[in-house]
């Protein structure tokens, strides 16, 4: 759809929702009145306004960092008007944070990428020569003019990796936020080591041919992401990106790992009151420890699974009684931890349950690090990468669990016919399932509940792992009280199906990070060694 007629469309939504022409403060009256499906209505057409106009903005923040370069001196488009760079610029114009417009120029750059747009082009005096006609390309799949076919750019070279962000982003299948998550989650490729290729007739063709297969990944990623990008929130959207190019390039994994356990930091100082302060910097593994430490102690008052043991529902209730505040809690946690240290009562310091990282390792993985291979496993409540030599060295002194699963993520060998599901069948689940699997909730696994989809009662339902689903409590609540209900046909897709006249059934979709775990994207040719 053109743009322009993409606005008028908006806007004949939003002026039907509002019953016309209303003074803007007039506006929440005017919303407050009407009906459920009015709000949301005029909610989505707004919503779709501001993406329109967030595409203009986007693409003008690329044209202003293109007349601003350090090269354009104080003739630059920034720096004319008395800004050092045109996010400061931009920050001035938009009232956004300086983050924002960073976001802005970074996209804007990527969208000029995409349009074929030569970065060495000299833009302000291009676009003030009339003699210069518009840049060839400049349309290619934005909807602008044909533009070169799909996957190659301007010129006949290949489309960069982040193409079909960009399309989708002018296309409105995502917004600005999503698109921002994707692409510095995935970051860019790795480039491959000539040194690795300098043996070969072929040297510089197989590196070129190393460097269109990484290329090729990273644009099957994006498109999944993309996919994914309306099941997800944009908090999960970017940590499914960052799992997955740690997936695809598992020896870059690696040296991120390294980065980030050689920056970990604890610092204890007083301010100028003297209160004694401190700040962590967590490295991976040590990052999963807190964190489930931290939501094990506090599981009950974050919306955690309800407990059926008597003497765990009791210690639940205790503590969501507790007058502390939630970060109260947390310090008198951290407290009990350092003065009782690995010999913790359970009952005395974590509430209800024991605090424990589950980490969740590949078959193959196992093999490539025993092989000497990069390879990676992931922590099960938010897919952090971790190396699998570092899971190999867990399972040494840790208790393991095997679970076979088909090319679905299925399980297929645990146990069955029982009223409750046992902690082994919920370890698959939750390997499966990576948490609550309602659209748009990124509760962690620990966090939710086994729901049959079958009642027990009623349907005479079994608790078989294919009948069973991770939701949160409040989903469980929701689905059960609000007239919603799962079903799925042998091992097909989970369909939500909302009460009637609230629309049509959605597919629930799994976590592109678990299913690329066990089949999918494949990374480039293990051959090609990469540049440290």
């Amino acid at each position: 759809m053109a743009f322009f007629s993409e606005l008028a469309q908006h806007l004949e939504v939003l002026r039907d929702a509002l019953g016309g022409d209303v003074e803007a403060e007039q506006l929440p009256l005017a919303l407050d009145r009407l009906s459920d499906d009015g709000v949301v209505a005029a909610l989505e057409a707004a919503t779709g306004l501001v993406r329109a106009g967030e595409k203009v903005r986007i693409a003008a923040s690329g044209a202003a960092a293109a007349r601003s370069t350090r090269e354009a001196g104080h003739t630059g488009l920034a720096q004319k008007r008395g800004h050092r760079n045109p996010a400061s610029l931009i920050q001035e114009i938009t009232g956004a944070t300086r983050a924002e417009a960073a976001k802005h120029v970074r996209l804007g750059e990527s969208l000029r990428t995409l349009a074929g747009i030569d970065p060495g082009r000299d833009a302000m005096t291009d676009a003030s020569d009339p003699a210069v006609p518009p840049y060839e390309g400049a349309g290619a799949g934005v909807g602008v003019g044909p533009g070169p076919r799909a996957g190659v750019g301007a010129g006949g070279e290949p489309e960069p990796w982040h193409a079909p962000l960009g399309r989708a982003l002018l296309a409105g299948a995502i917004g600005s936020a999503q698109h921002d998550a994707i692409l510095r989650g995935l970051g860019e490729p790795p480039e491959p080591d000539p040194v690795a290729t300098s043996g070969e007739d072929d040297g510089l063709d197989a590196v070129a041919r190393a460097r269109e297969a990484w290329r090729e990944a990273w644009m099957l990623a994006a498109e999944q992401l993309i996919a994914e990008a309306r099941e997800r929130t944009v908090e999960e959207l970017g940590r499914a990106a960052r799992t997955i190019r740690d997936q695809l390039d598992p020896a870059g994994a690696q040296r991120r790992f390294d980065q980030r356990f050689e920056g970990r930091a604890f610092r204890l100082w007083r301010d100028a009151d003297g209160v004694r302060r401190g700040s962590i910097v967590f490295d991976d593994l040590g990052g999963a420890w807190a964190q489930t430490i931290w939501d094990s102690a506090l599981r009950p008052r974050r919306g955690g699974p309800r407990f059926v043991d008597s003497e765990e529902k009791a210690r639940a209730e205790e503590l969501v009684a507790d007058p502390r505040t939630n970060d109260q809690l947390a310090y008198d946690l951290f407290l009990d931890l350092l003065c009782a240290g690995a010999l913790a009562d359970a009952a005395t310091v974590f509430g209800a349950r024991q605090a424990g990282v589950r980490i969740v390792v590949p078959a193959d993985a196992i093999v490539q690090e025993r092989s000497g291979a990069p390879a990676v496993a992931l922590v099960e409540d938010d897919q952090t990468v971790l190396p699998a030599w570092l899971a190999a060295q867990h399972m040494c002194h840790t208790a393991t669990r095997h679970v076979t699963v088909d090319g679905g993520g299925n399980p297929l060998d645990l146990g069955r016919e029982a009223r409750l599901y046992r902690p082994k069948q919920k370890i698959a689940l939750a390997i499966r399932d990576g948490g609550c699997r309602w659209r748009g909730c990124d509760r962690p696994a620990s966090y939710c509940e086994a729901h049959h989809i079958d009642e027990w009662v009623r349907d005479e339902g079994r608790t078989d792992i294919d009948r069973g689903i991770l939701l949160c409590r409040f989903h469980h609540m929701e689905l059960h009280h609000g007239g919603w209900r799962i079903t799925r046909e042998g091992l097909g897709d989970f369909v939500l199906h909302p009460p009637p006249g609230r629309g049509d059934p959605l597919v629930l979709v799994p976590r592109l990070a678990l299913r690329l775990a066990v089949f999918d994207i494949e990374p480039p040719p293990r051959r090609f060694r990469l540049a440290g």
